[in-house]
């Protein structure tokens, strides 16, 4: 006689319903493939949470190349996975909207030109300045049409100029314009967003427009426009900003120090392979491959600590929107920046 128990399980009793055996056999299955899955699961997602500490959530623009090329490359996704962290990019349509979505968490780190912090800071936005790229003076120009009689800035005296009100070239319109003996005051601004910039210099109604890469190189390869005056020789930085949410750079260094690496080595790579990354880029960007390699060539990508040299000139822009009324208050740039430690 057996020692052993029996129980409902044991579905070769001599006696025994069939349909019950098939039914305790079908019960056992399905209780031992739950916990085969649970198991499973658990595993997973334990292991997932070892791998993945993180997300490096990035603000970009299409504009903005080098984040285009990163982000279809999947470099920085291959740099940032020993740390566990991963990376979601976040599109904005321009540099205000970047901002707002820094300032609200909606992402960790943006790239943006020089005005939208300005403005972003004089409305209370909460954000930090961690990198900047080199000058690029000449992806910013003042435009005249092939056939335009203008043949100086002293010419735009009471002449029409298009631009968008409050950005980057905003900037370059008034040192310009000092550089030349004129004052704002002096012409006729005409406030437009880039696409409505472009209709109206093409149509003619208005006599100058004043507009960055990549809209800058687009209008000269599509329609002959001629450079009246860029950045150059010493009007004009144009740097390029990296921001970042205070709070989530004092926790992850290494996450930023991985972002910067990453973005030196294919800036580099980027610099040596013009027409390749052009190839890249061009398509995500809506944009010829001719027009995406003239931008990137007057664009430089080695990003860098912000310096007191590099505020310091952020400041003067601030102080001139300030005088200009386009901002609501004073601010202190290097309030705003973190400083590399000595």
């Amino acid at each position: 006689m057996s020692t052993f128990p029996t129980t409902d399980f044991e579905i070769d009793r001599p006696g025994r319903p069939l349909w019950k055996s098939l039914r305790d056999l079908v019960l056992v299955t399905v209780v031992v493939s739950a916990i085969a899955l649970i198991v499973g699961f658990l595993t997973a997602t334990s292991a997932h949470a070892q791998a993945t500490k993180g997300e490096l959530r990035i603000g970009y623009q299409k504009s903005a190349s080098l984040f285009v090329l990163q982000k279809a490359q999947g470099t920085l996704e291959k740099k940032l996975a020993p740390l566990g962290f991963g990376v979601k990019w976040v599109e904005f349509p321009a540099g205000p909207q970047l901002l707002e979505g820094l300032n609200v968490g909606a992402v960790d780190v943006g790239y943006v030109g020089e005005a939208p912090p300005i403005f972003a800071q004089a409305a209370g936005a909460r954000f930090v300045y961690i990198g900047h790229d080199p000058a690029a003076p000449r992806a910013e120009a003042i435009l005249v049409t092939k056939d335009s009689p203008i043949k100086s800035v002293a010419d735009l005296k009471g002449k029409k100029v298009a631009l968008n009100k409050g950005s980057n070239v905003h900037y370059l319109l008034v040192k310009q314009l000092e550089k030349n003996g004129l004052k704002l005051s002096d012409i006729q601004p005409v406030y437009l967003a880039p696409a409505d910039g472009r209709a109206a210099f093409e149509s003619k109604n208005v006599d100058a427009w004043v507009i960055w890469d990549p809209f800058q190189a687009a209008a000269e390869k599509a329609t002959g426009a001629r450079v009246l005056a860029d950045g150059t020789p010493d009007v004009v930085n144009n740097y390029q900003y990296y921001l970042a949410e205070r709070n989530f750079i004092a926790k992850n260094p290494k996450v930023i120090d991985a972002l910067f690496e990453d973005s030196v080595t294919q800036g580099i790579w980027l610099k040596k392979n013009l027409r390749q990354a052009a190839e890249i880029i061009a398509p995500l960007q809506g944009l010829p491959v001719d027009v995406v390699e003239l931008a990137l060539r007057r664009y430089e990508f080695n990003v860098k600590p912000i310096t007191p040299a590099v505020a310091a000139d952020q400041q003067k822009i601030a102080d001139t929107f300030f005088d200009l009324k386009l901002i609501p208050k004073a601010i202190r740039v290097d309030e705003a920046i973190v400083l590399p430690k000595p």
